[in-house]
């Protein structure tokens, strides 16, 4: 099932560079997934472009997170193609090294460095991956957790912060590689519900600023909110591909009239 077109959707923000003036970001064709016999991506076709924030979302097992995992290689995949700005996904070495730090992902879980301070886990990266000097990095990593609202808890350890503080370094430290595009893995799934919102909030604010995004999420209101498009998966198969509000107000199939009918009233 091929995904193509404008980045201009129905009830959805606009894109800052259309499909028909540029190359997707990121193009996934006829991607297979297998674990063991069970098979959890078939035949995935799909683009993401340039300043598109894409939201997928379906019933639990669905595919969604293999499908973002299958974007940096977290995941390898079966049969198929995807490349990443133009380029093959390496398989290894420094060149799949290089394409991860393009690729930002925001987990789950947080996955931040224990032992390090707060502003430690936000420059790690760019000295290390980036080459770029500590005063540098220091500099850009204040002004990215300033940006996500916890500047003023850089010198504390992670174990010292609310879950929801924790998630927003997790995205300050994505930021900071510079990505060309940012995966997020149902990144409120790990939080208590009153901390939500402030995550959400801040992915919101990346979006209108024309971030490119993938985002596998269970909250309808940031899919209605945030995304070009919604991408509703079922079965390990894409099924549907709409604007927010043509999906949500008109979905054309019976497994997403079925499964927002069942999330939407709950």
């Amino acid at each position: 099932m091929a995904i193509t077109g404008p980045c201009v959707y129905a009830g959805g923000m606009t894109a800052n560079v259309t499909a028909d003036t540029a190359a997707p970001l990121v193009r996934m064709r006829g991607v297979q997934k297998h674990f063991g016999d069970f098979q959890a991506l078939k035949d995935i076709d799909l683009d993401v472009h340039r300043g598109e924030v894409v939201v997928v979302i379906g019933p639990s097992g669905s595919g969604k997170s293999t499908l973002c995992r299958t974007i940096n290689r977290l995941e390898t995949i079966g049969e198929g193609s995807i490349t990443v700005d133009g380029r093959d996904l390496p398989e290894e070495g420094t060149a799949l090294a290089r394409l991860r730090s393009d690729v930002g992902m925001v987990f789950q879980a947080f996955n931040l460095f224990a032992h390090l301070t707060i502003l430690d886990n936000v420059t790690l990266g760019p000295i290390r991956v980036r080459g770029m000097k500590k005063g540098e990095a220091e500099k850009l990593a204040l002004s990215l957790l300033d940006r996500v609202g916890v500047a003023h808890q850089a010198g504390k350890y992670p174990a010292q912060l609310s879950g929801g503080q924790q998630q927003r370094v997790a995205i300050a430290r994505s930021l900071a590689m510079k990505p060309k595009i940012m995966l997020f893995d149902e990144p409120t799934s790990a939080l208590d519900p009153e901390m939500i919102n402030e995550v959400l909030d801040t992915m919101v604010e990346l979006a209108e600023e024309g971030m490119t995004m993938v985002v596998v999420t269970h909250e309808m209101g940031f899919a209605r909110k945030a995304a070009h498009r919604v991408v509703f998966m079922a079965d390990g198969e894409i099924v549907e591909v709409a604007g927010p509000e043509e999906f949500f107000t008109n979905p054309q199939s019976d497994r997403a009239r079925d499964f927002l009918s069942k999330i939407l009233t709950q």
